[in-house]
């Protein structure tokens, strides 16, 4: 099943495989894309749909060194030397829309910008600058709802700018502790007004995002992520989190959004998101449906029979395998990615990995 077409909503992709979002760290001027991220992006146009790296719709988003955005007509006509890089290779592409809220430092930021989240709650430990090494977290400014609506607005018209960019949807990001999740995660959010302190006051700022891009662009156009049990960035389980993920996901579930896609980090270490969470997540979501986490052939194949899912994501097999579907179809080995050069600027460890044909 997984090298079978697959029709998401309107959109026809040639295979089951998704190509995860990975940060890369390319967009080495202005946080703009350029010609060497069109042809990475370009090399693995075979996968079924490509999902960008996360890319920030605000400049108080770009928190790490060198991630893309897209909020400005320079950035725009970068990203379009990407999609149609992937187009010509007949390939499907959506980018990822990522604020990274709090998990940022203002050496990383572009003049003017500054460093929000839901509360005034640094972020534990540290992160990577290029102009000074390793940071603490930046101290965010906790968001008054007048920053809330100017947020929303801002991932809105994210969503306008990446159809006028060429991508074939968005999918946005509501996991791995960004902007987002900084809002559903009720041991990040202990807000007292509408947006945080109930189920419905954490999901609201999601579902008011996912709204308002649905309403710009098409909901069958946009697509999110979700890491519900997710511990990056400090995030974590808490008693609500079942039920507040099935909330949302019947929410989401009524715009008839392009997709929903499911991330568990276990692999990696973190606790699973429980098997019965990820099929009450599916039944809730009338749409297809994305499950990342680990999977190799064998494995989302067997998913794919049981049922689990529509589609299966990969993230660091994409990363060292351009050819990856080729590779799989074949049997055959796989480039080991090398985790020195994943956020590097240059083409080392980016468009170099070796292919079967070569």
């Amino acid at each position: 099943m997984l090298f079978e077409p697959y029709t998401a909503r309107k959109l026809q992709l040639s295979n089951r495989t998704v190509m995860g979002p990975m940060t890369r760290s390319r967009a080495v001027e202005h946080n703009t894309p350029n010609a060497l991220m069109a042809e990475y992006y370009a090399q693995r146009a075979s996968a079924g749909l490509i999902v960008t790296e996360g890319v920030s719709p605000s400049p108080n988003g770009l928190g790490y060194a060198r991630i893309p955005g897209l909020f400005n007509a320079e950035q725009v006509r970068g990203w379009k030397l990407v999609t149609d890089a992937v187009h010509a290779q007949g390939g499907k592409i959506v980018v990822q829309l990522m604020h990274t809220g709090r998990v940022s430092h203002v050496a990383n930021l572009p003049a003017g910008a500054e460093v929000i989240g839901p509360m005034g709650t640094v972020l534990p430990g540290e992160i990577h600058t290029d102009a000074q090494g390793m940071q603490p977290h930046s101290t965010p400014r906790a968001m008054t709802e007048q920053d809330i609506a100017a947020t929303v607005a801002e991932y809105v018209q994210a969503a306008r700018l990446a159809i006028e960019a060429g991508f074939d949807g968005i999918e946005l990001h509501a996991a791995n502790g960004y902007l987002m999740e900084q809002f559903l995660n009720a041991n990040v959010n202990q807000r007292t007004d509408g947006y945080g302190g109930s189920i419905a006051g954490r999901n609201r700022f999601v579902l008011e995002i996912a709204r308002g891009a649905a309403a710009a662009i098409g909901a069958e156009r946009v697509g999110i992520r979700l890491s519900p049990h997710g511990v990056f960035n400090s995030t974590g389980a808490y008693p609500e989190v079942e039920a507040q993920y099935l909330a949302l996901v019947q929410e989401l579930s009524a715009l008839g959004l392009l997709y929903l896609h499911v991330l568990d980090h276990s692999a990696m270490g973190a606790p699973a998101v429980p098997a019965a969470l990820k099929a009450q997540l599916r039944a809730a979501f009338n749409g297809p449906y994305i499950l990342a986490g680990g999977f190799d052939r064998d494995s989302a194949e067997a998913a794919l029979a049981a049922g689990q899912a529509d589609l299966i994501a990969f993230g660091r097999p994409f990363l060292a395998n351009a050819d990856l579907v080729a590779r799989m179809k074949a049997g055959a080995a796989l480039n080991a990615p090398d985790m020195s050069t994943f956020y590097t600027p240059g083409a080392k460890g980016y468009t170099d990995y070796p292919t079967l044909a070569a």
